[in-house]
C-alpha cells in the first residue's frame, strides 16, 4: 500500500492494474480491503485507486471530524496528487454518498459514477433511515463495538452459507474504534445532497439490493434525477458487493467498459456457499493486512 500525506492528513490507498482510472470508495465500519473480490475482476482491464476513506482502515482521521464533504475534499486530494483528471468513482454505502459528493463538486471530471446501495441523504427523514442510524448507535452504546459487530454482521449476513462473509464483517468492524464508527455515522446522517442533484454528463449507474435496508423508491427517485441506469439485485441485502459478487462485477465491468448492462436474468444474489468453498480473496486483503502491521 502506498501513503498520501498533504500536511493535513495521511490517506492509505492501494493502486493496482492499468488502463480506464477507476477510485473504488467503502462504506462505514470497512476499509479498502472490502473491495477485493472487484479489483480482482477489474484488475487487468482498469488502473484502481483503492483509499482507506479518512478514520478508517489505516488512514488517519480528519482533523475536523466525520463529514462526507471533508472525506470527498480528501480524495480529490489524493486523485490530484496522482495527476487524474477524469477518474470514474465506485462507492459503496457511506462510499456512494462521498462519489457522490465528490462528482457534484466536478461533475464534468467524472466520466463514470456507480453506486451500490447508497443515498442523496441520510437524514432521518424516513423511519427505516431513522432506525439504521440509532439502533447501531445503541447497541455499540450499550455493548461495545467487539459484542455488537456479531449482531450487525449476521444481519447483513443472515444465511447459513454466508459464514466466511460475518467472519469477515466482524473483522472489519471490530478493528474500528467505537467512537469513529459512531463519528462517521453522524457525519452521514448530516449529510444531504438531495437539493443539488442535476442530471451527469457522464455515465452513470445506481445499483441497489431488493432487500436493502433503505428504500428501493428513494434510489430509484435518486437514478432518475442523475439520469442514470438503474438495477435491483434479487435476494441480496446491504452487502451487495460482497453477496452479489458477480452480478456486481458484471455491472461495473459493463459501465466501465461503456457495454450494454447484463440482461435482467443475470441480476441476482449469488448462492450461500459453505466457508471451505468461498471465494479467497487474497492480494488486496493481505497487502491491507500487511499495511496494519508497519
Amino acid at each position: 500500500m502506498a501513503m498520501f500525506f498533504d500536511g493535513r492528513r495521511r490517506l492509505h490507498y492501494l493502486e493496482r492494474g492499468r488502463g480506464e482510472p477507476v477510485v473504488m470508495l467503502h462504506g462505514l465500519g470497512s476499509s479498502g480491503a472490502d473491495w477485493a473480490l472487484q479489483v480482482q475482476a477489474l484488475e487487468s482491464r482498469c488502473r484502481l485507486i483503492v483509499p482507506d476513506l479518512p478514520g478508517s482502515g489505516h488512514s488517519a482521521a480528519l482533523a475536523d471530524g466525520h463529514s462526507v464533504e471533508g472525506f470527498a475534499k480528501a480524495i480529490w486530494s489524493l486523485v490530484d496528487h496522482l495527476d487524474i483528471a477524469r477518474p470514474n468513482l465506485v462507492g459503496f454505502s457511506m462510499g456512494g454518498a462521498v462519489a457522490l459528493q465528490m462528482t457534484l463538486m466536478r461533475p464534468h471530471s467524472v466520466p463514470r459514477l456507480a453506486l451500490i446501495n447508497s443515498l442523496a441523504s441520510y437524514r432521518p427523514d424516513h423511519w427505516t433511515k431513522w432506525f439504521e442510524a440509532c439502533v447501531p448507535a445503541v447497541l455499540i452504546g450499550l455493548l461495545g463495538m467487539r459484542r455488537a459487530a456479531p449482531l450487525i454482521a449476521a444481519r447483513l449476513f443472515p444465511h447459513p452459507g454466508q459464514q466466511w462473509l460475518r467472519e469477515r464483517a466482524i473483522a472489519q468492524i471490530t478493528s474500528l474504534q467505537g467512537d469513529a464508527y459512531l463519528g462517521m455515522g453522524r457525519g452521514l446522517q448530516r449529510w444531504s445532497a438531495s437539493d443539488r442533484l442535476i442530471r451527469l454528463p457522464g455515465r452513470s449507474l445506481v445499483l441497489a439490493a431488493e432487500h436493502d435496508y433503505t428504500p428501493l423508491a428513494e434510489k430509484r427517485e435518486l437514478a432518475a434525477l442523475l439520469g442514470a441506469e438503474f438495477v435491483v439485485v434479487r435476494g441480496s441485502r446491504h452487502g451487495t458487493p460482497f453477496d452479489a459478487v458477480e452480478a456486481t462485477n458484471a455491472a461495473l465491468g459493463a459501465l466501465l467498459a461503456d457495454q450494454p448492462l447484463p440482461q435482467r436474468r443475470h441480476w441476482v444474489c449469488d448462492e450461500p456457499q459453505p466457508r471451505e468453498a468461498a471465494p479467497i480473496a487474497g492480494t488486496i486483503a493481505e497487502e491491507h493486512a500487511m499495511a496494519r502491521l508497519r
